[in-house]
């Protein structure tokens, strides 16, 4: 039976990780069985699984022995069958630049609430590493069959509601967790570049983010960044997870002050990214940022050098980042021009635009709205890509 370690390090002393954890191994066995009595779990095979029967379903889970297990056993071909089925194709770069004796902190850009840190993990296993730690939001978590399937899967609660005095102490908490996953478990970590989504196709880090890591360090700027090794990491669809769904938040939100999201929102997000064509995908593995750390020196305070170090991120990001056919064609019809007619076909440029307008075709509202806010999802990356390189 294997035991996780007790939290050794001086920032993770303080702090109980009982309520946010994943399942340590010795527990995975117990909660696959538990969560293939859930009927949820018997509609999730049909879908995921098709091929495979309950008896093979039992067999697999006879298997598992820790939260690898299970994600070898079931999510890896899960994964692999909606790439698969929904994907023009899947390809990545950047694994070189990795060690397999290391762990890292991967900030991502953020596209689609299950699939982005999904595609990590398989090619990951793919190309000789473990898999990492997930960060998913309690937002997401249902106490019950979201919650069991989640942890199992190495996925860990980020609180996002509270007072500020209570917002401060979880991002206390979350910090010290990471830092402890990253230094005494050695595992890699996945955590979005900012909170929720990227809606309207600008990938930018959000400082508090940055912040909250450096809250658990103990050594000056240079030195506590140096411990997290983080890895900026980009993935690019063809076409993007839930696009029409996010132009219409988009919309919404233009014709009012907040906008509120319905019962069942994220549940329905997370079913569309699913099944959605996403034409091409590629995921792109940043090299880690340590000796770049020390040319912020000549900063004066912290805040100054978490700026520069979310830019040195942003621009390992949209230096990565793929743009595709219908990014160029986005891009040209938000302007009026032809300034990148030579990245696409005419066929290509038809074929977008009849996508668009079948994405668009069921969503209430002003349609010239909407499909504006529908092409600055695809053509923000052209131009911040232009601005930022």
């Amino acid at each position: 039976m294997q035991i996780n370690k007790t939290p050794v390090s001086p920032f993770a002393r303080e702090f109980n990780f009982e309520d946010i954890r994943p399942y340590y191994n010795h527990e995975a066995r117990e909660a696959m069985f538990q969560l293939i009595e859930d009927p949820i779990f018997f509609k999730l095979v049909n879908y995921l699984w098709p091929e495979m029967s309950m008896n093979e379903v039992r067999e697999k889970a006879d298997k598992v022995f820790s939260n690898l297990d299970f994600q070898l056993q079931f999510m890896h071909a899960a994964i692999r069958t909606i790439v698969a089925e929904t994907s023009a194709g899947l390809t990545s770069s950047g694994f070189e630049h990795l060690d397999k004796n290391e762990s890292y902190l991967f900030i991502a850009n953020h596209r689609d609430i299950l699939l982005d840190s999904a595609i990590l993990q398989i090619l990951l296993v793919e190309n000789g590493f473990s898999t990492s730690e997930i960060t998913f939001g309690n937002n997401l978590m249902d106490n019950g069959f979201i919650t069991e399937f989640g942890k199992l899967n190495r996925m860990f609660a980020v609180q996002r509601e509270g007072t500020s005095k209570e917002l401060y102490e979880i991002s206390r908490k979350l910090s010290a967790y990471i830092r402890h996953t990253l230094v005494d478990k050695q595992t890699s970590v996945w955590i979005a570049q900012r909170n929720g989504r990227t809606k309207d196709g600008l990938d930018v880090t959000q400082t508090g983010l940055l912040k909250m890591l450096n809250i658990s360090g103990t050594e000056n700027f240079e030195k506590n960044y140096t411990q997290l090794k983080i890895v900026p990491l980009t993935i690019s669809y063809e076409y993007e997870p839930c696009d029409a769904l996010k132009a219409e938040e988009l919309y919404l939100s233009s014709l009012h002050s907040k906008y509120q999201k319905s019962q069942g929102e994220d549940l329905n997000s997370i079913i569309t990214g699913i099944k959605q064509n996403k034409g091409r995908i590629h995921l792109a593995v940043g090299k880690p940022i340590v000796n770049e750390l020390n040319l912020f020196e000549d900063s004066n305070t912290d805040n100054e050098r978490i700026k520069k170090l979310a830019s040195l991120i942003d621009k390992q990001i949209y230096k990565d980042y793929r743009l595709w056919p219908s990014n160029y064609i986005a891009s040209d019809l938000v302007d009026k021009s032809y300034k990148y007619a030579d990245k696409y076909t005419d066929k290509e440029k038809e074929l977008f635009l009849n996508y668009v307008a079948q994405s668009l075709a069921n969503i209430g509202g002003d349609k010239e709205s909407l499909t504006h806010q529908f092409l600055k999802i695809y053509s923000n990356p052209v131009s911040a890509k232009s601005l930022l390189l």
